[in-house]
């Protein structure tokens, strides 16, 4: 297992993790933005926009963002939240977490600064562990209380995911759940179909999820599964092409190689009493499957038995 931390001029630092089969991440401190997961062949699993503006001080379209303290419309701040426009550090006293095992680690933090407390009038800690295994990726952050009052705070992990043509995917495990549609400003609707696939522009936030959705690329035969812990909601977003087209870090075309399907915490929001603390998991991993010749159970992969 190996981390290096490369200084790039005129770019924001970044952590490269690299474990022993071959699978690797990177991360920025600015923003503690996951911008690549590759597996054991070398694959980019995370989307990342061609026309991504490396600026070193603005987030990236693409890989991995966070939403804190506010997420979506649930809110007045600046949308979704600060955390994902600040520069983090290193962690050199994480708190003791799981054992690592196989796995090649970074702990990142950030800290509620003077600024910060202009527009969000809370102190808190931020923390986030990156962790990377052979066919998984996974983030465990925490956040902490360090004020001597109680707030409260939405959250999400926003995964941007690589597949092949959008309109060969499809999601399992968020039928029959209710949803906000954000494209009917906020309506409550309830999900109909058995899995959900895409010709249009979608963004959703579906409520009481499962722990584990899949989703499954049936060009790639490959399948993603989500597992996450203490964020009960799941955004699903595709901006299709006609927003495509009006967003300056998007290509036209981008839409149809990416799909975003976030961990997330939205419609209750969390609340933390002084010096307590909240913690949320996420993992994705790959499996390979044949959707296409009727030889995967999706029940199999979103249960994880495939």
């Amino acid at each position: 297992m190996t981390v290096d931390i490369i200084l790039d001029g005129g770019q924001s630092p970044r952590v490269v993790l690299s474990e022993p089969s071959g699978s690797t991440a990177e991360v920025l401190l600015y923003g503690g933005q996951v911008i690549s997961w590759k597996n054991q062949k070398r694959e980019e699993l995370l989307f990342r926009s061609n026309k991504a503006l490396w600026k070193g001080d603005k987030t990236i379209r693409g890989g991995i963002t966070m939403g804190f303290p506010q997420v979506a419309n649930f809110g007045s701040l600046e949308q979704p939240g600060f955390a994902r426009n600040r520069l983090w550090s290193l962690d050199s006293s994480p708190s003791p977490l799981l054992p690592v095992n196989n796995q090649s680690a970074v702990d990142l933090v950030l800290k509620s600064t003077e600024e910060d407390l202009k527009t969000w009038p809370h102190r808190f800690e931020l923390r986030l562990r990156i962790l990377v295994g052979a066919g998984k990726l996974t983030l465990i952050t925490r956040v902490r209380n360090t004020d001597s009052r109680a707030f409260k705070f939405t959250f999400a992990l926003c995964n941007y995911l690589s597949v092949s043509d959008i309109s060969e995917v499809r999601v399992e495990g968020l039928e029959t759940l209710d949803y906000f549609d954000n494209l009917l400003q906020g309506e409550r609707c309830t999900e109909q179909a058995d899995a959900l696939t895409f010709d249009d522009e979608i963004d959703r936030v579906y409520l009481s999820t499962p722990p584990k959705i899949a989703i499954i690329d049936h060009e790639k035969k490959r399948t993603f599964v989500l597992r996450k812990k203490g964020m009960p909601d799941a955004v699903v977003r595709n901006p299709w092409n006609k927003k495509s087209k009006a967003l300056p870090d998007l290509g036209d075309v981008d839409c149809k190689t990416m799909l975003c399907v976030d961990s997330a915490s939205v419609e209750l929001p969390i609340i933390l009493k002084p010096f307590e603390e909240w913690r949320g998991y996420q993992e994705l991993s790959t499996v390979s499957s044949s959707y296409c010749s009727g030889q995967l159970d999706p029940w199999k992969a979103l249960h994880g038995l495939n």
